[in-house]
């Protein structure tokens, strides 16, 4: 479970990212992050992925204060944590298949293992056949699907999605929802921030609505107005 007790940040010159925010995301949910850009969207990203430590307030990941680990423990808290970008972050100069070997390779997985982890993550979104080829021999929705695929290689708990529809045309971004919404329905975790009031409303999900660093709105479905 992810829980946010009374968290605050603040960044340079005082100003308030989010105030005060409690948030409880059971396993298994499926979270939209939605509000206007600056709302406190993507400080809750970093906040979950270590990246930045709050002012105040403490962030629990499966029953443990993350806000308090020695930097030799972020590690790994992130190895339990999948991302996918809005911009994909594929590595140009290596195959689709090295782009996944890369974390892999990270996280210390055999050979073997990691073959069969390649494997099974680009058979998932269906691009088995595309492991030899580099990012720009595929289209957008190709390679926001081999970030997918990245993200589910090493079995995280949770996946978090930063606007990972934001580059791509509107059947695409639906492409790329079944294949999240299927990752959620096998039992993962997915988080993801995002400004498509049609995929908030159709996909009938939790949606968390920030306003100025604020929860002003956590219900089921649409953009709950």
């Amino acid at each position: 479970m992810i829980k946010f007790d009374n968290v605050t940040k603040k960044y340079k010159n005082n100003v308030v990212a989010i105030h005060d925010v409690s948030l409880e995301i059971k396993p298994g949910e499926f979270v939209f992050l939605t509000g206007a850009s600056g709302a406190g969207k993507s400080t809750i990203i970093k906040l979950l992925l270590k990246e930045t430590n709050p002012d105040q307030g403490k962030i629990y990941l499966e029953g443990q204060d993350i806000t308090r680990v020695s930097k030799r423990t972020v590690p790994k808290i992130r190895s339990k944590i999948g991302v996918v970008f809005q911009d994909f972050r594929l590595l140009e100069n290596r195959t689709v298949e090295d782009n996944i070997g890369f974390i892999l390779d990270i996280w210390g997985f055999s050979r073997k293992k990691k073959k069969a982890r390649i494997n099974k993550a680009l058979s998932e979104v269906k691009l088995l056949h595309k492991k030899k080829s580099y990012p720009n021999q595929l289209s957008g929705g190709e390679q926001q699907r081999v970030s997918i695929a990245r993200a589910i290689s090493t079995n995280p708990t949770m996946i978090i999605c930063d606007e990972p529809t934001g580059n791509l045309d509107p059947d695409t971004s639906w492409e790329i929802m079944r294949y999240l919404e299927k990752i959620n329905e096998q039992g993962t975790t997915v988080i993801m921030s995002t400004h498509s009031k049609e995929i908030v409303d159709t996909m009938q999900k939790r949606v968390v609505n920030l306003q100025y660093g604020e929860i002003v709105r956590d219900c089921v479905g649409g953009y709950c107005e």
